[in-house]
C-alpha cells in the first residue's frame, strides 16, 4: 500500500507548543491535519502553533491540562475528541527533563518524572483507544536516546524514557491490528543554552554526522510514522548515529 493520506485527520501533540512540540503541530498541519494543541503553562506558545496550524488553512484547537493530574488526562482526551470528532494520531511530546545529580536522587524526583513522561501517555492512550480504534488511527512517542544510554545526571528522566520504550512496544501488541505505536527518540536536539561551548564542541564531536539535531528532524519521523501504516511498536532514533558510537 502507499502512504496514508493525513488530509482531513485529527491529532493531538502534548506540549505542542513548546520546543520540538511546534515543529511537530507544523509538520502535521502541513501533511493535512487539523491539530489539537495541549498545554501545561505556555498558553502563548500554544496560541503561535495554533496560529501556523491556521495558516496552513488547517484548523487548531488549544487545550490546557496539567498531565500529572489524573482527571485532567481523562478531561483533556473528552475535550480533544469534541474538538474535531475524534482523533486520529496521538502525539505524545510533553516531557520533563529535569537534572538529578546522583546525590540528590529523591523520591520526589522518581516520582514526578514517571508521572510526566510514562505514566500520562499510558493513560491518555487508554483513554483515546475507543476513537484511534474507530478510525484506524496511530500513536507517536517522544522518546530519547537516554532511555538505552543512560545519562549519570538524569536517572529519573532516563528511566522514564526507557519505560515509555517499552510502553510503546507492549501498546503496539495490545492494540493491534486497528491503532499502530511507535516512538521517535531523538538524540541531543536544541541542547540547553547554558551549556558553556566546550562541552556543546565534545557533545558534537560525538555525534558522527557532526552536528546537533533540528525540530524539524524529529517532526519529519513523526509524519513518517503517522503516514505508514505497516509499522508498529517500532523506535526510530534521530540522533546523528550518537546510538551507535
Amino acid at each position: 500500500m502507499g502512504l496514508l493520506n493525513l488530509d482531513g485527520r485529527a491529532a493531538l501533540v502534548t506540549g505542542g507548543g513548546t520546543r520540538v512540540g511546534v515543529a511537530i503541530v507544523q509538520a502535521l498541519a502541513r501533511a493535512g491535519c487539523d491539530v489539537v494543541i495541549h498545554f501545561a503553562t505556555n498558553a502563548k506558545g500554544a496560541k503561535a502553533a495554533a496560529a501556523d496550524v491556521e495558516a496552513t488553512g488547517r484548523r487548531a484547537a488549544v487545550l490546557q491540562a496539567d498531565l500529572r493530574d489524573r482527571s485532567a488526562i481523562d478531561a483533556l482526551a473528552r475535550s480533544a475528541r469534541g474538538a474535531f470528532g475524534g482523533i486520529d494520531v496521538l502525539v505524545h511530546n510533553a516531557a520533563s527533563f529535569e537534572r538529578v545529580v546522583p546525590g540528590a536522587l529523591s523520591a520526589a524526583a522518581w516520582d514526578g518524572a514517571m508521572a510526566l513522561n510514562a505514566t500520562a501517555p499510558y493513560l491518555l492512550t487508554v483513554a483515546l483507544a475507543e476513537s484511534l480504534r474507530e478510525r484506524t488511527g496511530c500513536v507517536v512517542a517522544i522518546t530519547c536516546l537516554s532511555a538505552s544510554r543512560p545519562w549519570k545526571n538524569y536517572v529519573p528522566y532516563s528511566a522514564s524514557k526507557a519505560a515509555l520504550e517499552h510502553l510503546v512496544r507492549g501498546l503496539a501488541v495490545g492494540l493491534a491490528p486497528h491503532v499502530r505505536v511507535n516512538a521517535v527518540a531523538p538524540g541531543t536536539v536544541l541542547p540547553p543554552s547554558d551549556y558553556e561551548d566546550g562541552k556543546l564542541r565534545r557533545m558534537r564531536e560525538r555525534i558522527p554526522l557532526g552536528r546537533f539535531g533540528d525540530p524539524d528532524d524529529v517532526a519529519r519521523a513523526v509524519v513518517f510514522f503517522a503516514e505508514n501504516d505497516y509499522l508498529t511498536g517500532q523506535t526510530l532514533g534521530v540522533d546523528g548515529g550518537r546510538s551507535v558510537t
